[in-house]
């Protein structure tokens, strides 16, 4: 089982934390005691061999889980301090705190790029046009689309390459002022030249929002995260600075897993 490590930021309570989080499907039990903390403004990468469990802790961060049947999840996810799974919480109020960009882009097809960042806020009952103007010109920088889009916002976003959907769908994520950004694979279906993009808007993003991303490209773990968990089996077997668990790791199995032996 993980364990917590000190904020190098600095101290206090995690922006986020699990504590012995167990969850499974039916009598089939994935998660098997996650303890993690996540600092407020920075990138986590959770990597592992397919199989391990990271998406189905991913998803408990925001109470996505619960919504497959047949799922269950014990155990505590504390945001600012406060468990999420605790009597009389609303799951929808949760998701709006933590949102989440999924591994294959989901832009809604029938809206325009326009129309699908500003879809959150409109849902909230939100009418302002200026406001909404500056939020969609301003989430839409911050996911490095605005440029390549500016001029044709009223264009489908479906008809976007892969890239600029994903780009598209974090602009939507972080239009509602989330805390936290869950990002599931969210450049493993895209070329290089798109994932640089996504990595570029991620570095921006951290000095705004935390952000915990699940990769199976360790380089891009090394590249963009400042601390790093190694799932296997349904539990985290190592979780330190990304740069000691790349260049020093403590477990064996986490040297094994990152020099290819295994994985």
């Amino acid at each position: 089982m993980g364990l917590p490590i000190s904020n190098q930021a600095g101290e206090g309570v995690p922006k986020l934390e699990t504590r012995n989080l167990k969850a499974g499907f039916g009598a089939v039990q994935v998660l098997r005691g996650v303890s993690l903390s996540f600092h407020d403004r920075s990138i986590t990468a959770l990597m592992g061999p397919s199989g391990c469990g990271k998406t189905t802790f991913i998803r408990c961060l925001n109470r996505l889980h619960e919504l497959t049947p047949g799922a269950t999840a014990e155990g505590e996810v504390m945001l600012d301090g406060k468990n999420i799974y605790a009597p009389k919480v609303n799951p929808d109020s949760i998701r709006r705190r933590i949102g989440m960009v999924f591994q294959k882009p989901n832009p809604f097809p029938t809206m325009s790029v326009y129309d699908n960042v500003a879809a959150g806020l409109k849902l909230n009952g939100v009418r302002d046009k200026k406001y909404l103007d500056e939020v969609v010109e301003r989430s839409l920088r911050l996911a490095f689309l605005w440029d390549e889009v500016k001029t044709d916002l009223k264009k489908s976003g479906a008809a976007l390459s892969g890239g600029q959907q994903q780009r598209l769908c974090i602009a939507r994520a972080i239009a509602v002022e989330p805390e936290v950004i869950l990002m599931d694979e969210p450049a493993s279906a895209l070329d290089p030249t798109a994932t640089a993009k996504i990595e570029e808007a991620m570095a921006e993003l951290v000095k705004d929002f935390t952000i915990v991303i699940v990769t199976h490209n360790m380089q891009q773990a090394a590249r963009v995260a400042d601390y790093t968990a190694f799932f296997y089996l349904g539990e985290v077997v190592e979780y330190d600075t990304t740069k000691k668990l790349f260049e020093n790791p403590s477990k064996e199995l986490t040297e094994r897993y990152i020099t290819g032996k295994f994985g």
